[in-house]
């Protein structure tokens, strides 16, 4: 009985350092000072990229401009993004940071979209925006929405749809956006839900969104042509 008894307790402490050496074995921070991102494919793969020889890293790895040059708005939108991500400085690979360059034409806007993989933070730089994201069905949908004049912030909670728009039809809109991802993500709810590849069945949206079918084809139309904006 006594023998069972250890052999019982000796594999309980056995399973536990083992469940204990799986959680502490993994660790999302970064476990060097940088992790330079390179097209070369025979260094160190993280985060989805390959490490630079830290010994050729440059201080133009951690460095970009031009965000201070308008981005085109003539689009069906009237809205631009111009991110800086990891694609654009491969020095933010691990450090979980990206941020970009909004712009809007007079009553443009960026519609509907969700970021999968990060929060956001908007700083309102110039015009008048109206900004605001929806809670999930746990938070009974609610809308938390405002009206952001130059100087003002707002954060969006990871995953939620969110929406971005200049109220003023008379004026241009800049905005700058950061990001607690270097490669935050991004889908547009129209585009991936009309304009998804290959169509979804017309008569599925249809029902789905209490649409006539017509309505639906014509929708799925405009949308697999259309050029993605939120980028």
């Amino acid at each position: 009985m006594m023998k069972g008894l250890v052999q019982f307790l000796v594999a309980k402490i056995i399973l536990l350092a083992l469940a204990s050496s799986f959680v502490y074995c993994y660790d999302p921070n970064p476990l060097q000072d940088y992790c330079v991102a390179t097209n070369e494919t025979n260094g160190v793969f993280v985060n989805g990229k390959f490490c630079k020889d830290p010994k050729l890293v440059t201080a133009n790895d951690f460095y970009c401009s031009g965000l201070n040059i308008p981005g085109n708005t003539n689009n069906r939108l009237g809205a631009s993004i111009t991110n800086v991500d990891v694609s654009l400085i491969p020095g933010l690979n691990t450090l979980g940071v990206a941020i970009a360059r909004l712009d809007f034409a007079p009553g443009g806007q960026l519609s509907p979209h969700i970021h999968p993989r990060a929060s956001q933070i908007i700083l309102v730089l110039k015009g008048e925006l109206s900004v605001g994201f929806v809670s999930s069905n746990e938070y009974n949908y609610t809308l938390f929405s405002k009206v952001l004049y130059p100087g003002d912030v707002f954060v969006f909670p990871i995953g939620l749809v969110q929406f971005h728009a200049n109220n003023n039809k008379k004026t241009n809109a800049v905005a700058f956006s950061a990001y607690g991802s270097q490669n935050p993500g991004v889908i547009p709810v129209g585009n991936a839900v009309f304009g998804s590849n290959p169509l979804i069945d017309p008569k599925l949206l249809a029902k789905a969104f209490a649409l006539d079918v017509n309505i639906v084809r014509h929708v799925q139309k405009v949308f697999s042509s259309d050029a993605d904006i939120v980028n």
